[in-house]
């Protein structure tokens, strides 16, 4: 099966084609989940001939191809990849301002710290 050329994470589009190491095809691509500013490729959110959406890692993706992706698992076992869960909460501390306060200080003595989650 021509696949086309060998692409880049950031170039890899909706909807092509995925399959397991055997060559069963077990989805499609929904989305690259990657940290392009650091150029880090976590991996992928597939959606699966069962219409279910899974994620692998960047560690199963074996090679990713214009018009397909190999991974290095098993059909058997895409079934049991994690569910996508949303991205990691982000968190900022500003201890400039909260210096002065008894939050920074009762957050000091309990270990807590100043870091406040964002919305």
């Amino acid at each position: 099966m021509d696949e086309g050329p060998a692409i880049a994470y950031g170039v890899l589009e909706k909807g092509v084609p995925v399959h397991a190491s055997d060559g069963t095809r077990v989805g499609t691509v929904h989305h690259v989940v990657a940290a392009p500013e650091q150029d880090i490729f976590h991996g992928l959110v597939i959606t699966t001939a069962g219409h279910a959406r899974r994620f692998v890692e960047a560690a199963d993706v074996s090679e990713l191809h214009e018009r397909g992706v190999e991974l290095r698992i098993a059909p058997e076992d895409v079934e049991r990849l994690p569910v996508p869960g949303g991205g990691a909460p982000s968190f900022k501390e500003d201890p400039a301002s909260a210096m002065n306060s008894w939050s920074h200080w009762l957050g000091r003595l309990s270990g807590r710290g100043d870091w406040r989650r964002e919305s």
